[in-house]
């Protein structure tokens, strides 16, 4: 029995075996189909995609550039002068020997001043005295009104008279300045002076007539 036993479990071991390698055998040969199948439906799809470009969407034309505005050109830069560096001259010694002469004032001689110009000339005057208008008719009115009484005494007499005369020629006023010794007589000269005698007026520089005095004789004589 227990050899019996024994061969059972060895042709046991070998079948479980032989059937473990066909199971490994099997599924090497499944895996290895299906890795190939697997990749040639990879190998397919791979090959069959038909790449399709997009075509790039058309972008709107740029709008037109702006008009240039009138910016004022950039000032223009001239370039610094070329330095010149020459060598600094060597230093000179003056040596003053004698002290410089004085300078030569020379006085200046002003020219006098022009004369003064001359005054204008005075305009001519107008001036003038009082003069008798009409003499002769007054002086003979007054002979006519010869005092009565010294007519009839028979009584002659000079009788000097000075007189105001206004602006219109006319006595305005009347004094005895040479008596003629009869009362009636030098009364008579001024009262007739006063009443009959005219005159042209006094006038003065610029024309206009002007109150003056005048003096004269009244001569009384019986014919």
């Amino acid at each position: 029995m227990a050899y019996a036993d024994q061969q059972m479990s060895g042709a046991k071991i070998t079948t479980i075996v032989i059937v473990a390698l066909i199971h490994v055998f099997i599924g090497y040969a499944l895996v290895t189909g299906l890795a190939y199948k697997a990749a040639q439906q990879v190998i397919k799809k791979v090959t069959t995609v038909d790449i399709k470009e997009e075509k790039p969407k058309e972008e709107p034309p740029p709008p037109p550039p702006e008009p240039p505005k009138d910016t004022p050109p950039p000032p223009i830069v001239a370039p610094p002068p070329p330095i010149n560096i020459a060598p600094a001259p060597p230093p000179v010694q003056t040596v003053i020997n004698a002290p410089p002469a004085p300078p030569v004032v020379v006085p200046t001689v002003s020219a006098p001043p022009a004369p003064p110009a001359p005054p204008a000339p005075p305009a001519p005057s107008k001036a003038r005295g009082a003069s008798p208008k009409g003499q002769g008719r007054w002086a003979a009115a007054i002979q006519r009104n010869y005092p009565s009484r010294a007519a009839r005494e028979g009584r002659e007499g000079r009788v000097g008279v000075r007189v105001n005369i206004d602006t219109e020629g006319r006595v305005s006023a009347c004094q005895v300045s040479n008596s003629s010794g009869s009362p009636d007589l030098d009364e008579a000269a001024c009262d007739g002076m006063t009443r009959y005698a005219r005159f042209d007026p006094a006038l003065n520089a610029a024309g206009d007539p002007i109150s003056s005095s005048y003096s004269t004789t009244i001569v009384y004589q019986l014919n």
